[in-house]
């Protein structure tokens, strides 16, 4: 077996991070006493508490936030970055956190599926999925209620997307700017028809 086929992605990340801390400001090496295997102290705030947890500074996002906070709401499917089982919202924007490592997000607002809900009520949102019988199995609920939120808040701040016919106006959730927004959620139950409905429900003020 070669070099290369030996690399692991875990490995890769931490090689990342290690070079990244080297790097001085003026691109000089800077001397750092920390390993890629010493934890490191992150400080975020995840769903409105401030966190501070030591951490490979390997460990994703989505490690961090399941396996050493317990916030499983965010699910780990591909670990790719390819299936959006895992989204989050990162300062209002929706981040696959698998990709990301936790050091990277040091000061960051995260919002989980278990900090969309105030209380007993339900974010908008999480009540037209049930409405509009958005999930089956519920595996990927979480990362499309989370996606769905930070795509929301795209339409607002006007951010066009491959889709958008006139550049020059602000778009709407149209059923197409909807699909396209979305595409980077799977499921595998193919609910898209009424998760595109639950997303209109919640867009455009109408009951859900």
């Amino acid at each position: 077996m070669s070099a290369l086929e030996r690399l692991t992605r875990r490995g890769l990340l931490g090689a990342a991070a290690l070079i990244s801390t080297l790097i001085g400001r003026r691109g000089e090496a800077a001397p750092v006493e920390a390993t890629p295997d010493a934890p490191v102290a992150v400080r975020f705030h995840v769903n409105g508490a401030p966190r501070e947890l030591a951490l490979d500074p390997r460990t994703t996002l989505l490690d961090a936030l399941r396996e050493h906070l317990g916030f499983v709401g965010a699910k780990k499917g591909c670990d790719h970055g390819q299936c959006g089982a895992c989204t989050v919202l990162v300062n209002g924007v929706r981040v696959n956190s698998c990709l990301t490592l936790a050091v990277a997000r040091e000061g960051d607002r995260i919002v989980t599926i278990e900090g969309l809900a105030d209380g007993q009520q339900l974010h908008p949102l999480q009540r037209a999925f049930i409405r509009h019988d958005g999930f089956q199995c519920g595996y990927c609920t979480p990362g499309q209620i989370c996606s769905a939120v930070g795509m929301l808040a795209e339409f607002r701040r006007g951010i066009p997307s491959a889709v958008t016919a006139d550049l020059t106006k602000n778009p709407t959730a149209s059923v197409e700017e909807i699909r396209e927004r979305m595409s980077g959620n799977l499921c595998r139950c193919s609910a898209y028809p009424n998760i595109v409905a639950a997303i209109i429900a919640a867009s455009d003020g109408r009951p859900s």
